[in-house]
């Protein structure tokens, strides 16, 4: 029997019927899809062996950094707007900010080191600083704001050393954006599909909410004739806030973001979402009128703000958990 022969004018004795063909009866064809074309190869499913994770989702417990993720965001946030205060001559409102960030980084470095299991670790942190590391550059920028944050506010509430207490007041703001940004960082430094592909907004997202949740604080503990500069920065915050969460949502496409809109994170995005907008409207038409509605709408940004952080975290874990998350991450967006 003959065998078909590759010439260089083509195929020669080549049988009849031996041609791959499609659906539609014609060759088959391979390589890559173009618009308006059929394909006989099917679209390819989302799942894995027995439809195992295929990454392992993280470790960290909810409480524990989320937490951290939303403390460190009130505090450096706090540290700017408590900057602000006091050079536009707010005492009252520049001392809430002073005492918020230094609460907060505090509560933060707890949870952070309650996470790690023991205090040592956090310690061999800071052996060597490494440019590359998240985690090791977000180490030495806690040391660094730290006790700036501590200085500045004990200097303020005993009065003592008023000179030092400025300076470490504006080193404390000079680190205050990168203790609010780097853990989005951190996070999205990762293969979790729903953080890795947001690294581009997840700054964003932390900034604006690490802005309304610091306005917030200041709502709830400074007299309403000092707020009005807060005011504005929750109003900002939320915009900043709400605008980069939407862009996140649209960029990561209807599959990987569907973790912020459905499951837990779904709800606490959602309920982010309602708070900030109505903190950040209570913020602008209503706080500056009346205490307590300046008292409610700082607890409503904060309230958010905690919540756009948990959510943020619980959608993560959720699109590490099932396979389809990590197999659509990783396939070309269609033409």
């Amino acid at each position: 029997m003959s065998e078909a022969e590759a010439t260089r004018d083509g195929l020669r004795n080549q049988r009849p019927g031996r041609e791959a063909r499609g659906a539609a009866g014609g060759p088959k064809r391979r390589g890559r899809r173009r618009r308006g074309e059929e394909t006989v190869v099917p679209d390819a499913e989302f799942r894995s062996y027995y439809g195992r994770p295929i990454i392992k989702p993280p470790t960290w417990k909810a409480a524990d950094i989320a937490g951290y993720l939303f403390l460190g965001g009130l505090a450096g946030s706090s540290s700017l707007l408590a900057l602000g205060a006091e050079l536009t001559g707010r005492p009252r409102a520049a001392r809430a900010g002073k005492i918020g960030g230094l609460g907060a980084i505090g509560l933060s470095t707890v949870l952070l080191i309650h996470d790690l299991g023991r205090p040592a670790r956090f310690a061999n942190m800071l052996r060597v600083a490494k440019p590359t590391s998240p985690m090791s550059m977000g180490s030495w920028i806690l040391m660094a704001y730290g006790p700036a944050a501590g200085v500045a506010a004990a200097t303020d509430v005993t009065g003592l050393f008023p000179r030092i207490g400025r300076a470490a007041t504006g080193w404390a703001a000079l680190a205050g954006p990168a203790v609010v940004s780097y853990t989005a960082v951190l996070i999205s430094d990762t293969a979790i599909p729903a953080w890795h592909g947001a690294h581009r907004e997840l700054p964003f997202v932390f900034a604006g909410s690490g802005a309304a949740a610091a306005s917030g604080l200041v709502l709830l503990a400074a007299p309403r004739s000092e707020t009005a500069p807060a005011r504005t920065v929750a109003v900002f915050g939320a915009a900043l806030d709400l605008a980069a969460s939407r862009l996140l949502e649209r960029r990561l496409g209807p599959v990987v973001a569907e973790p912020y809109r459905t499951g837990r994170g779904g709800r606490l995005m959602h309920a982010a979402t309602a708070l900030t907008a109505a903190g950040a409207l209570g913020a602008a038409l209503l706080a500056g009128r009346s205490r307590p509605a300046a008292a409610l709408a700082g607890a409503a940004l904060l309230a958010g703000s905690a919540c756009t952080r948990f959510g943020v975290f619980a959608a993560g874990v959720q699109s590490a958990t099932d396979p389809k998350y990590t197999i659509a991450a990783q396939r070309p967006a269609p033409e």
